[in-house]
């Protein structure tokens, strides 16, 4: 399936970008967040969407692998959805509040079709009362489930947008991240009683997987085309589903370790949401406070800053892994809270949510709390 995803992005991806150049669907330089010296051609997106969907095609179809074709054509039917409205917002720039709304649309396709329905269980579960067969239990735990699921999966495709800002850095760190994945599927395959759901997480990492790598050729710096909002919203939406497919079997660990894996999106997306509140910044607007941005702003190259953050995106992914592989539940945990307590002390260190001099702040704010009083759209 990883073959197939990946062959079948390395022959779409030029044909896509020679129809991007074509019809000039292009990223244009600016002065600050688009620092590429000439227009790159968009459509990467929908070349990572066919390999994505070549390799779910043919786990549904292999013989001896038994899956739900129900809850793998609705995540197809999703990741479809979810390309068009990035490729939408590639070529329209669609504003905030309607991208969100789409988004949390697509969630409750996935809801509807099965996916993350009892993501609030592995919480119940834990809890003292978690073997309660109370009817009124469960529907408090669909309650529960459907805002943790949807903020599960808008915060994936959020956070994968928001890494993609550097040549190799999304299909890399996305393709790290989905072997990560692909560790913990193989894991609990040997011992899951539900092969159904062992070989969907399979399909779904190797697509991820396959895909992700399969773009990366052309994406490395300096990168002939570009994912876009398409691509990365994808590979978000297949990390978010992966997630909560991890958070099936009722216990926690493997949700947390499945979000330890995911941990390098996550991090970054609260850094610049913290580092843009702290300067009074409206927080969908685009500027230059990720991580990575800040890196090359202390002197590193495009190339230093995306080797960086790949071997950070393994650390996230060992981690993740070998914990909830070796470890019981309550040192996962620890373990969790160790990794993210260390985040918060190198972010402190290295003084990535410092306030911006007052010359630098937007609208003349003077730190948190300011108002905005002019509108900057998020490119």
């Amino acid at each position: 399936m990883a073959l197939v995803s990946f062959l079948v992005v390395l022959v779409a991806t030029p044909i896509c970008r020679a129809v991007a150049r074509k019809y000039r669907i292009v990223d244009r330089p600016d002065d600050f967040l688009k620092p590429h010296k000439q227009p790159i051609p968009y459509m990467g997106g929908v070349a990572i969407f066919a390999g994505w969907a070549a390799g779910i095609l043919l786990g549904m179809k292999m013989e001896g692998y038994p899956v739900r074709p129900f809850v793998l054509g609705g995540i197809l039917v999703a990741g479809l959805l979810i390309m068009l409205v990035g490729l939408l917002d590639d070529l329209r720039n669609m504003p905030p509040r309607l991208k969100l709304v789409l988004n949390i649309g697509v969630g409750l396709l996935l809801l509807w079709v099965g996916v993350g329905r009892d993501s609030f269980h592995v919480f119940v579960r834990a809890s003292v009362i978690g073997e309660s067969g109370d009817p009124t239990l469960q529907w408090l735990e669909l309650m529960f489930s459907v805002p943790l699921s949807l903020f599960i999966i808008v915060g994936a495709c959020n956070a994968t947008n928001l890494i993609d800002g550097m040549d190799g850095m999304c299909s890399g760190v996305l393709g790290i991240i989905s072997l990560g994945f692909f560790v913990l599927a193989l894991h609990l395959a040997v011992y899951a009683p539900d092969q159904a759901l062992s070989n969907e997480r399979l399909v779904l990492a190797l697509a991820m997987l396959g895909a992700a790598v399969g773009f990366l050729p052309y994406n490395l710096n300096p990168a002939s085309i570009f994912m876009g909002d398409a691509g990365s919203m994808l590979l978000g939406l297949n990390a978010a589903v992966m997630i909560l497919l991890f958070a099936d079997p009722g216990i926690i660990r493997w949700m947390l370790g499945a979000i330890m894996v995911f941990g390098l999106p996550i991090a970054d997306m609260m850094l610049t949401l913290l580092r843009r509140w702290r300067n009074a910044q409206p927080l969908m607007m685009g500027d230059r406070s990720h991580f990575y941005d800040q890196l090359v702003d202390r002197g590193y190259s495009v190339r230093q800053v995306v080797a960086i953050s790949y071997g950070l995106a393994f650390g996230f992914a060992a981690i993740g892994c070998g914990a909830v592989i070796f470890l019981r539940t309550r040192y996962v945990i620890l373990v969790c809270m160790g990794v993210v307590i260390a985040t918060m002390l190198a972010v402190w260190k290295f003084r990535m949510v410092a306030l911006l001099p007052p010359d630098e702040r937007p609208y003349g704010a003077v730190g948190h709390g300011a108002v905005a009083t002019e509108q900057r759209s998020h490119c």
